[in-house]
């Protein structure tokens, strides 16, 4: 990631940890030895370890040794642990590379070839503080000698271990009491009984400090947004019956790339009201410094979260901050419009689901229905199929009823624990009526899914139409009465949308999608005093803010030269005055032109065409970061969002806030860090692929011998 304003790249730290027995982090430098007392002062890294041979690469031999001349200092050094002394002990071979040096080599070289050839070697945590041991050769290997030589299988470092759970933990949305179950404690002690696993409290406390640690180069990245940001609003209880809210942040960088990044998961003390979590969020934005340039915030539609918003909006109005604006959550609306409509065929689809729940968990029933979609030429169906209470299985189960009813009986008539589940004649017809009805708001919200940039014009566009379709059903001659019920409340929460979105906000929001322009905008939107008070907006604030610079040097000038201005100087003047009068010029070029296709990428459009627009392009980065959702609408409508309630319900209060920041920061591409210092896990995969590799290699040499 890189750190400068995006979040789609990568980064790496520039530091390489050094576990010593403090757990404090230091760069290499740091780690240089300046003499040897404070050699001996760092000590080993891993308790009641006295061999050489701790943590990577191969142990000592088992045979015997001869005793060589003890040398006037017996020396200790973080590095020697990473060296394995020959049997004649003249020199030392290090465990990564095998390379060689001579038993008199300083320490400190040795340290140097670790950091240039092996960088991230030295990635581990203390879980105690050992005395320091001396590097010596036991006497138990020395005075028990073996026939033949057999080198102990090289185990991986058992921190290294703990930080590999420590990302599994995170990415699996686990509590670290997780690591406290006896089973999986026993699991890992039949694999090597001398594995330590950090206990669960440990386990915390390292994942908050990763939370504190990565928190910075979030705020690092925020900061440098030079353009307005947009945040997006969500809210849920936990099994602890606690309310949390998640507050992510949007923006449009400098190269017209889209960046979303979630800045904090919050807790909503009691009682859990408007004035609570205005005073949380404001807490969060002041805490990323960007509560002077949000432009606007989308909610979840809850009344509470609504109320929220327009207290905040009222104290930054009192206060004299930027203009900040909020807007519905077009997700959730669409959401309930759609559970109006399948309400009266609820129970008929609790059947059906029934139905394919059965096929999923039998192969052979599966199989069987399989065979009748063949027969009937009833399509190709995909298990196990989606059964999912959202949207998403909602519309399979009415899929599956219509399209392969035939297949459907016939299955159910031939297995006795089936029976229930057949369908009556009314309950097929209601099924096909249904089906047809749904059919265009499954592509509508199959299009807002996949679209790329999903704005709020294009948002409007798509439920301008579903407000046609609705109204069309309910003033139908042939729609049953049930569905005209159904068409009239779906019709009630359409209407109470549009009205909270009309305004000024949305209109400028919307025509700044080259897609939508004033064409295709919605009728209750398409209006002149609507398109002359944004035309004002964008003169006062878009049409002078690139030459406040110029204007202030120039007066500055001015005062030199003594009040006179030259007669070149004058045209100049002019020439400025004409440019930013004409900046109208832009709006009118630009909704004059006929709008670009749906298919269009809005962000590319605007990166080609932001020098015709330079003045316009600026609103459009700050316009087009404005979601029409409070969540991604695939969370919400497919059966992805199962596993994410799932997740957010189990988690306890203590690591909630550290494991859901965490986790969304590393699937967005930073790198985990403890304090300040990122954690190779590329190198930490490597030593564990190496050291299964070498068990697999050495139990087959076992049994070959044998």
């Amino acid at each position: 990631m890189k750190f400068a304003g995006t979040v789609s790249g990568k980064t790496r730290a520039g530091n390489v940890m050094d576990w010593s027995v403090n757990t404090a982090y230091k760069t290499l430098k740091d780690m240089e030895p300046k003499s040897l007392a404070v050699v001996e002062a760092t000590s080993t890294i891993l308790p009641n370890v006295e061999r050489i041979d701790v943590g990577l690469g191969t142990s000592e031999k088992g045979n015997a040794t001869p005793i060589t001349k003890p040398r006037k200092k017996t020396m200790t050094s973080v590095y020697l642990k990473y060296f394995e002394t020959a049997p004649d002990g003249k020199t030392r071979r290090c465990k990564f590379c095998g390379q060689s040096y001579s038993i008199a080599t300083a320490t400190g070289n040795l340290g140097r070839h670790l950091s240039n050839r092996h960088p991230g070697y030295d990635i581990t945590v203390n879980v105690a503080t050992p005395a320091p041991q001396p590097v010596t050769i036991p006497k138990k290997l020395q005075l028990q000698p073996q026939p033949q030589p057999q080198a102990k299988i090289p185990q991986l470092e058992l921190d290294h271990l703990n930080w590999l759970l420590v990302k599994w933990l995170i990415l699996s949305s686990l509590p670290p009491s997780t690591l406290d179950e006896h089973w999986l404690l026993n699991s890992f002690k039949f694999l090597s009984p001398t594995i330590k696993i950090w206990p669960g409290d440990k386990f915390q406390t390292i994942l908050c400090e990763v939370f504190r640690s990565m928190q910075e180069d979030v705020r690092v990245i925020v900061d440098r947004v030079s353009s307005k940001v947009s945040i997006t609003l969500d809210f849920w209880t936990s099994y602890e019956q606690l309310l949390y809210m998640s507050i992510t942040c949007q923006w449009i960088d400098e190269n017209w790339s889209f960046q979303r990044m979630l800045l904090d998961v919050c807790h909503i003390s009691s009682p859990c009201g408007a004035a609570e979590i205005a005073h949380a969020l404001l807490k969060v934005l002041k805490l990323y410094n960007i509560d002077n340039r949000v432009l606007c915030c989308t909610h979840d539609n809850s009344p509470i979260a609504l109320h929220a918003c327009h207290t905040l909006k009222e104290d930054m109005d009192n206060q004299k901050m930027s203009s900040f604006y909020y807007l519905p959550c077009a997700a959730h609306t669409l959401n309930s419009i759609i559970n109006d409509g399948l309400r009266s065929t609820k129970s008929i689809i609790s059947k059906i689901r029934e139905f394919v729940l059965k096929m999923n968990t039998s192969l052979e029933i599966s199989q069987d229905f399989l065979q009748c979609c063949n027969a009937y030429q009833e399509g190709n169906w995909k298990f196990p199929l989606d059964a999912s209470p959202r949207w998403s299985g909602n519309y399979q189960m009415l899929d599956i009823a219509r399209k392969a009813s035939k297949s459907m009986e016939a299955i159910v008539r031939k297995y006795d624990e089936l029976g229930s589940m057949l369908l009556s004649t009314a309950e097929k017809n209601a099924v096909n009526i249904m089906h047809v009805y749904l059919e265009p708001f499954y592509k509508t919200i199959n299009d807002i899914c996949t679209n790329k940039v999903l704005t709020v014009g294009l948002v409007l566009f798509f439920m301008d139409h579903i407000s046609e379709m609705i109204a069309a059903c309910r003033d139908s001659r042939h729609s049953p009465d049930w569905l005209k019920s159904a068409a009239e409340e779906m019709a009630t929460k359409v209407r109470s949308y549009n009205d909270q979105v009309c305004s000024l906000f949305t209109y400028m929001t919307a025509i700044l999608d080259p897609r939508i322009k004033v064409e295709l905008l919605p009728e209750n939107l398409n209006s002149e005093n609507y398109l002359e008070e944004a035309r004002s907006y964008f003169i006062r604030n878009y049409s002078s803010s690139q030459f406040s610079a110029i204007t202030s040097s120039y007066a500055a000038q001015e005062l030199e030269d003594g009040g006179s201005v030259s007669f070149a100087e004058e045209i100049a003047r002019k020439k400025r005055r004409s440019s930013m009068s004409s900046a109208t010029d832009e709006l009118t070029q630009y909704l004059s032109e006929p709008p670009a296709p749906i298919a269009t990428n809005v962000l590319e459009w605007w990166k080609v065409n932001n020098t015709r627009y330079p003045r316009l392009s600026m609103m459009a980065r700050d316009f087009l970061a404005v979601q029409p959702t409070a969540l991604a609408p695939e969370d919400l409508f497919c059966s992805k969002g199962d596993e994410i309630d799932k997740q957010r319900f189990s988690t306890p209060y203590e690591s909630t806030q550290a494991s859901h920041c965490v986790k969304s920061w590393l699937l967005g591409g930073f790198k985990l860090k403890y304090k300040s210092t990122e954690v190779d896990y590329e190198r930490l995969m490597e030593l564990a692929t190496a050291t299964a590799a070498e068990n697999t290699t050495t139990c087959s040499d076992k049994k070959q011998k044998s």
